[in-house]
């Protein structure tokens, strides 16, 4: 298990390796290069207790001289991998009463153990920063915790005498958990003071079994931090927020600035749109600016030249051929309603299409005139006129030809051709002209 653990420990500090270069990879435009690894040495004091619960072995501990050596990879300014090794030696005795003011008597009346070495990975954690505000802090609290192995000898004294413990050196795990306060002494040099516990998994440490009570050790420092690399500021005190905070503020007077040229250019741009506007002003709407205009107030719809001043186009003769009239008059022969109503019957088709083609090959201009015999009374019959006149158009149309170019109207029996007094008569009056123009 222990084999295993150290693989753990190894495995672990090559992944803080790999995440240095990563950090390297990944860091976008830093503001200063910042150091991520950093070497510390301290010294203290080693006791065989803790204050964090359980019970002593021995009644009067003792204080002696501890010393270590750790190195660090900041991983972020908030957390670190710190791998850490302490020597030195725990001692104590039961020559004073315990607290309950028992006296110990017999058996092992003290110890002495040679701490060889105890080694820990700990995750260090930056808790506060005295000034959120500057980006450079001077005083950072931390706490930390870890695991590792921990070597050690030991001897007891006994009415027999003193003796080794055991007769080789025991290896257990322990389990650190510390805490402490950091001062920064120059951008790379910094003052450590820190506490931590060791929780040790077993009741050997101080050659005393007593029962399910696993041993303990604190070791309170106080030491020097180096800081590695050719950066000139360390990454652990290296103060985000600050920085964030300063941005912002950058950013906020740049915003300022950045309107101050808005406002201006749109204040430009305003005076250009209403030069251009008064470049490009169209009183009368004939297409031609007023600045350039020889002839305003145009009337609407008069085509101009580009001077403005209307434009004078030759009328276009149109000429009227017998083949033409003869594919209108077929058209007259073969118009058919349905009777009293408007309605187009199917036998006026084919006429009628020729009527259209011809409208749009030659763009004629057709006038359609709708008659009606007397039968019925007036309001009728010139309703009548006008709805069969209005029929023709819109088939007319229906096949292509310019609604604008027809016009449709009714006369109902105003203008008869023959004598109403005969069917004959008045069948001619039923009808509807078709003239071309």
């Amino acid at each position: 298990m222990k084999k295993n653990l150290l693989k753990c420990l190894s495995a672990t500090f090559a992944v803080a390796l790999m995440a240095n270069v990563l950090q390297a990879q990944e860091t976008v435009n830093p503001p200063v290069k910042l150091n991520t690894w950093s070497i510390g040495v301290n010294a203290g004091a080693l006791t065989p207790i803790s204050p964090l619960g359980g019970k002593n072995d021995f009644s009067n501990w003792k204080t002696n001289l501890g010393y270590g050596l750790y190195i660090k990879k900041q991983i972020t300014p908030y957390f670190s991998l710190r791998l850490d090794g302490v020597r030195g030696k725990l001692s104590a005795d039961n020559t004073e009463p315990f607290d309950n003011g028992v006296a110990i008597t017999g058996g092992v009346s003290s110890f002495e153990t040679d701490l060889n070495y105890s080694g820990s990975l700990n995750a260090v954690v930056n808790m506060f920063n005295i000034d959120m505000f500057r980006k450079e802090n001077i005083l950072q609290l931390y706490v930390s915790a870890g695991a590792g192995l921990a070597g050690y000898k030991t001897k007891i004294t006994s009415a027999a005498g003193t003796r080794d413990y055991t007769s080789d050196n025991i290896s257990e795990l322990i389990i650190p958990v510390g805490l402490g306060a950091k001062f920064r002494l120059a951008d790379k040099v910094n003052f450590d003071l820190g506490w931590t516990v060791n929780f040790v998994d077993g009741d050997n440490l101080d050659g005393f079994y007593k029962g399910n009570n696993n041993d303990k050790y604190s070791y309170a420092h106080a030491g020097l931090e180096f800081s590695l690399g050719s950066g000139e500021k360390q990454l652990a005190w290296h103060n985000p927020v600050a920085l964030t905070y300063d941005e912002a503020l950058a950013a906020k007077e740049t915003a300022t600035a950045l309107k101050g040229v808005v406002d201006a250019q749109k204040a430009e741009n305003a005076r250009l749109r209403a030069d251009m506007d008064n470049l490009l002003k169209d009183s009368d709407g004939d297409g031609v600016a007023d600045k350039l205009d020889k002839c305003p107030d145009t009337p609407a719809g008069i085509v101009v030249d580009g001077s403005g001043c209307p434009l004078k186009v030759a009328p276009t003769k149109v000429i009227v051929t017998e083949a033409d009239r003869k594919i209108v008059n077929e058209a007259i022969r073969n118009l058919e309603f349905d009777l009293g109503k408007s309605t187009l019957r199917a036998k006026s088709y084919p006429t009628l299409n020729r009527v259209a083609a011809l409208l749009v090959e030659k763009n004629f201009s057709l006038k359609l005139a709708g008659h009606t015999d007397i039968t019925g009374s007036m309001k009728l019959n010139l309703a009548l006129s006008k709805d069969r006149a209005e029929a023709v158009k819109s088939y007319l149309v229906s096949q292509g030809a310019n609604p604008s170019r027809i016009e449709a109207t009714g006369y109902g029996p105003n203008q008869p051709i023959a004598s109403n007094k005969t069917a004959s008569g008045r069948q001619k009056n039923r009808r509807v002209e078709f003239t071309l123009f």
